[in-house]
């Protein structure tokens, strides 16, 4: 577009924003004005050109006067002046049909029962209709103009798009997405019976796989993609299609989002990672989790953590009676508690620096604050970090000792449910923090088994997109450093699920489970590695020859891949479909002794994989380990 036209529309833009304080008045002008050219075509249709005008009443001009102010005053009562003409709409259009229809049936009332019978009745039958027709066409033109304008304004002919899918998502994005300036080339879905139809004026241009083809895309500035259904592998798959076409893809909301209000299809964004897992929506037991909740004083431990913060944000919503933070680190606890104030302003926070290691802080809270339900989220969690002899011991001494110590403090207290978050990493360990969330899941049986007043259970699952320790954060920072991203073995594969997702399922483990139990969540299926780096680097929009990926080889304590279920491990349904309870034949665990078994006066070389072995008999170093050499 030349400078001049883009002057030129711009002044335009400029001339519609001046008159838009007066919008009001001059809807109702421009709408009696049109009141009045509907007349004299109704007349020139009723009675020819030759005597439109000659075989009038004399009193026409009054009936005419009367005949706008009945249409003017209809419009008023119905809110016409009042909407907005760049956004007219279906319930616009309704709004003003039904206006025209009642100013119409009085108008025609009035003249009738007046004995004004020199007024044609087929004018006053026909001209609500020429109304509508006019006052509809008005605004119509002006949507057009304006959205023309802010195109051409916002260099919006410029953004040419093909969207991926051609159902009721892409069909509600095509009804508002032309006012952000796009262009929508054409559509691509891969139903027979769409193919060479037209949605909304578009064309269905091919199916999914005709990506491929140039001339499908060309002139296509981005692709958008329009299916918020797609699951799993084939999800993945068209994502695997569009970035190999090298355009820019942007994607309407989730379902998920969509379903929670979290944003309209027309809203496009950048595909984020956890749109790669395409994961069936969770769907929860709200009843079962409010009846476990509100009304409840309930204590979350690691609050400030990636786990913990999305706990409480979620916990939040059942409108608990208060919400004890419990967190050692100062800043995440300032954060979280803030966040949570603003956004639950009637919610009782209680912000609680402390150590899950101090068992006398954790009595002292639970004695002060009565928790019915507790999670403990607080725990070390990276893997070759904990590897480490320096970090070893503080790893099992936080994540066992931690884990006894919270738990007594809860069933002390008599708190209905001790909930521990723990890993996929705990079934078969051949790390130290794997090993250690064994150990505790093993503390929370014992205690079940002694404390018969609460439910003590475990949850666990795999990896969390975007937690601490999560690779995906990593690698998105080496593909904006430029590369490499550097994968540890080209067959390691991982489960993953969001962070609101995992949370989801553990408020609804917490409301099915039983004590004594450890509660397997549902990942669904497991993704290579090797596969997402890949993904993140084409939606980064760069080519897999400008960005290399290297192989480190495994890391002390990492395994190919992780699993949810020991060999021996015998699971059973629960109420939610997507939670299983675990039945675990092991002996109890001897706690009398624990806390002298893990103090810090214990603390040796090699103390922490001793104590292990002898804690959690299926610990296995994972080969080549040197940190446990």
């Amino acid at each position: 577009m030349s400078e001049a036209a883009h002057r030129f529309w711009l002044r335009v833009d400029r001339a519609l924003a001046r008159i838009r304080p007066w919008r009001q008045p001059l809807s109702l002008a421009i709408d009696a004005a049109v009141v009045v050219v509907a007349w004299q075509l109704t007349y020139l249709f009723r009675l020819g050109f030759e005597r439109w005008w000659s075989a009038r009443a004399d009193y026409d001009a009054w009936v005419l006067l009367g005949v706008v102010g009945a249409y003017l005053a209809a419009f008023v009562a119905a809110g016409v002046p009042r909407g907005l003409w760049r956004f007219t709409g279906f319930g616009e259009l309704r709004r003003i049909a039904l206006a025209c229809l009642a100013a119409g049936l009085v108008a025609a009332a009035v003249v009738r029962g007046l004995g004004l019978v020199q007024i044609p009745r087929a004018v006053l039958a026909l001209h609500p209709f020429v109304v509508l027709v006019g006052v509809a066409l008005v605004r119509l033109a002006y949507r057009m103009l304006y959205e023309h304008a802010r195109a051409q304004i916002s260099g919006g002919g410029e953004r040419r798009a093909v969207v991926i899918g051609a159902g009721d998502a892409a069909r509600l994005l095509l009804a508002g997405i032309h006012r952000q300036g796009w262009t929508v080339l054409g559509l691509l879905d891969d139903d027979p019976a769409k193919q060479g139809a037209r949605i909304a004026g578009v064309p269905v241009r091919g199916t999914v796989a005709d990506l491929a083809r140039a001339d499908v895309l060309a002139g296509a500035t981005h692709l958008i993609f329009a299916i918020p259904t797609a699951r799993g592998a084939r999800r993945r798959e068209i994502f695997a299609l569009a970035a190999a076409t090298g355009l820019p893809l942007l994607t309407v909301p989730s379902a998920a989002e969509l379903r929670e209000g979290g944003g309209s299809v027309e809203r496009l964004r950048d595909v984020r990672p956890e749109d790669l897992l395409g994961r069936e929506p969770v769907q929860l037991d709200e009843a079962g989790i409010r009846e476990t909740l509100a009304g409840k004083a309930v204590l979350v431990t690691g609050a400030g953590g990636s786990i913990g913060s999305e706990l409480c944000r979620q916990i939040a919503r059942f409108a608990p009676a208060w919400l004890v933070l419990f967190e050692l680190c100062e800043y995440n606890l300032y954060a979280i508690e803030q966040e949570l104030a603003q956004r639950f302003p009637r919610l009782t926070i209680v912000p609680l620096i402390g150590d899950v290691k101090d068992l006398a802080a954790l009595r002292a809270a639970c004695a002060r604050w009565r928790p019915h339900v507790v999670f403990h989220a607080a725990a070390y969690k990276h893997v070759p970090l904990m590897e480490d002899d320096a970090n070893a011991w503080g790893c099992v001494r936080n994540n066992v000792l931690g884990t006894y110590h919270a738990a007594l403090a809860v069933a002390e207290a008599g708190a209905e449910r001790f909930v521990l978050v723990s890993t996929d990493k705990a079934v078969h360990p051949t790390s130290v923090m794997g090993a250690s969330k064994r150990a505790a899941e093993r503390v929370v049986a014992t205690l079940a088994a002694t404390h018969s007043g609460t439910r003590f259970m475990a949850v666990r699952f795999g990896n969390v997109l975007g937690s601490s320790g999560s690779v995906v954060p990593k690698f998105k920072q080496q593909i904006e450093a430029g590369g490499p991203v550097t994968v540890t073995h080209p067959d390691v594969i991982r489960y993953f699920m969001t962070i609101p997702e995992a949370v989801q399922l553990v408020l609804q483990a917490a409301a099915v489970g039983e004590t004594g139990q450890v509660l397997v969540l549902d990942m669904g299926e497991p993704v290579k590695i090797v596969e997402l780096a890949r993904q993140l680097i084409r939606l980064a929009g760069r080519r897999d020859d400008e960005i290399a990926i290297e192989f480190t080889g495994l890391r002390p304590g990492e395994k190919l891949y992780e699993e949810l279920l020991a060999d021996a491990d015998e699971t059973l349904p629960t109420a939610a479909p997507r939670v299983l309870r675990v039945r675990l034949a092991t002996p109890p665990l001897d706690l009398s002794a624990l806390a002298a078994a893990l103090s810090p006066a214990a603390a040796a070389p090699g103390a922490a994989r001793a104590w292990l072995a002898d804690a959690v008999p299926e610990y296995r170093p994972a080969p080549g380990d040197t940190a446990a050499a």
